[in-house]
């Protein structure tokens, strides 16, 4: 019986062994897939990581354009103020020379100017189209319609 118990023995250490060795098959099977998974994650964050580096150079080059147009749109601005408040300035000096202008100066608008220079308060192009199509219209001065 020794014989035979040292058999079952061997034969149930054999079946552990195996059963062991097909436990870390699986195991191993398992990391594997979960190895590949990973590494595709991986990939696909490095892909992504690459398009936003993309994306961000882009939109650091555009920033630095809009920048660029901004500061030569306030170059031109402030030379635009400069040659209005020179030109002011001439008016005013014209008018404390010449009496005539003065005085024509000092006239208020005709209607018919005056009409050009009013405008009610607009919200959007088609209030503005309307506007200009039909109420606020000035009319030639010469149209007998208006007398």
């Amino acid at each position: 019986m020794s014989t035979l118990r040292q058999a079952l023995y061997g034969i149930a250490l054999l079946g552990a062994l195996a059963l062991l060795i097909w436990g870390q098959e699986a195991r191993i099977n398992i990391a594997e897939g979960q190895t590949e998974l990973a590494q595709h994650a991986a990939k696909t964050a490095r892909e992504d990581a690459d398009r936003n580096l993309f994306a961000a150079k882009t939109l650091t080059t555009t920033l630095k354009q809009e920048r660029d147009a901004q500061s030569i749109l306030r170059g031109q601005q402030d030379q635009l103020r400069q040659g209005l408040a020179n030109r002011e300035r001439t008016i005013e000096v014209l008018k404390r020379e010449n009496d005539e202008l003065r005085n024509w100066a000092d006239q208020p608008l005709p209607d018919a100017a005056r009409r050009l220079r009013e405008r009610p308060a607009l919200t959007g192009a088609a209030a503005y189209r309307d506007w200009l199509s039909g109420r606020g219209a000035v009319r030639p001065a010469g149209d007998p319609s208006t007398q």
